[in-house]
């Protein structure tokens, strides 16, 4: 073999399988729908959805607490219309004057414990107020509540009343006050003509009036009080006044019975209205009466003038003018008060001789007639113009 020959190459025969036939599948595959992207809008849909459901239960748990509350307060308002002495068996009196608010009741009865809570009972008044409060005196019980209070204040019917009789006012004026509180003239002219048993009236002249026992002062009266029971009231409590300052006894040292002390001050009352020029008044007539001449006061008859129904003249023909007459008037000429009843029996210890009451409503006292004329010239341009006939 020619080794230039190239030797035939073995032929190699791969065997490949054959590819397999897969059987026929029975059902068709569904195909899946492709997904889409979520939208903007969807997504805030269920932020919204989200923070609305949190909303409501913010809301919710506030209501829930605000029905709590409420009842919460309103359980304590209840709670301040009951009495704070719901076993007491006492009275309390209050006083509602005219004009007065429901807050003005409110401070009267907190500061007598009639109530827990002042601002309560104000607004409780009015929410429930029906015709307003009426003036007079009201005994209440301790262990009224609220609402019982102000229902017996709103009844129009005080179980007391209260009357107020000036210093320094006369008869007259004390019958035109009991008439305003409803009795009858006809039955007042005859309680003031009634013959009483007090000792405050011993020494009284027969047939004198109740002049200058009509004392200065406010009372209280239950309703259906009388007359006679108003004007026993009111002897009681001079009587007592001149008893606990030993008024009575003070006047006779200066040599005066009780009823000639009650005219003296009657005159110091009517003369001036400072408690402190009252002393110094009292030294002046007290100085007079010691050197016998006249009291010369003005005001005894003008008094007297209006009880004869007559213009006041200073040469009135009157036991009551005592510019020209000597001595006290016959009766007293008001009703003085507490004040002027002390100075009259007790005078300042000065030695003044004159006084004048000024224009501008202070009194000028003089020793000699020369400085009284100068200080009437100085201070008494109008009040010093006297009537004249």
């Amino acid at each position: 073999m020619n080794p230039e020959t190239p030797r035939p190459q073995a032929s190699i025969q791969k065997t490949v399988p054959a590819p397999q036939t897969l059987p026929p599948a029975t059902t068709s595959p569904t195909p899946i729908a492709p997904q889409p992207l979520a939208s903007p809008g969807s997504l805030q849909v269920k932020k919204n959805r989200h923070a609305f459901r949190w909303i409501g239960v913010i809301v919710a748990v506030f209501l829930t607490l605000a029905v709590l509350a409420a009842g919460g307060v309103y359980a304590w308002y209840s709670s301040q219309l009951s009495s704070p002495n719901p076993g007491s068996t006492e009275t309390v009196r209050v006083t509602v004057a005219s004009g007065n608010t429901a807050t003005d009741v409110a401070t009267q009865l907190a500061k007598n414990n009639m109530i827990k809570n002042e601002f309560v009972f104000e607004i409780y008044y009015r929410l429930h107020q029906q015709t307003g409060l009426k003036a007079g005196v009201y005994v209440l019980e301790r262990n009224m509540s609220v609402g019982e209070i102000v229902a017996h204040l709103e009844s129009g019917k005080p179980d007391e009343f209260a009357l107020t009789f000036l210093p320094g006012g006369t008869l007259t004026d004390a019958k035109r006050v009991l008439a305003t509180a409803g009795y009858p003239m006809a039955d007042i002219e005859a309680a003031m003509q009634k013959t009483y048993s007090h000792p405050l009236l011993i020494g009284r002249p027969a047939g004198a009036d109740l002049e200058g026992y009509i004392y200065g002062d406010t009372y209280n009266f239950y309703t259906g009080s009388s007359l006679d029971d108003v004007l026993k009231k009111l002897f009681d409590h001079m009587y007592e006044d001149i008893k606990a300052k030993g008024l009575e006894q003070a006047y006779a040292a200066q040599g005066m019975s009780l009823y000639e002390g009650i005219t003296f001050a009657s005159i110091v009352q009517s003369e001036v209205s400072s408690k402190a020029d009252m002393p110094l008044v009292s030294q002046v007539f007290h100085k007079r009466l010691a050197e016998d001449t006249v009291l010369g006061s003005d005001v005894t008859f003008i008094y007297g003038a209006r009880k004869l129904g007559v213009a006041p003249a200073v040469n009135l023909d009157s036991p009551y003018n005592t510019r020209v007459r000597k001595g006290l008037p016959p009766t007293p000429v008001s009703n003085p008060g507490i004040d002027a009843l002390q100075a009259g029996a007790k005078p300042a210890s000065t030695d003044y001789m004159y006084f004048v009451a000024g224009d501008d409503g202070k009194t000028y006292f003089s020793k000699t007639n020369e400085e009284h004329e100068q200080a009437t010239r100085d201070h008494c341009m109008q009040n010093c113009i006297l009537p004249s006939q």
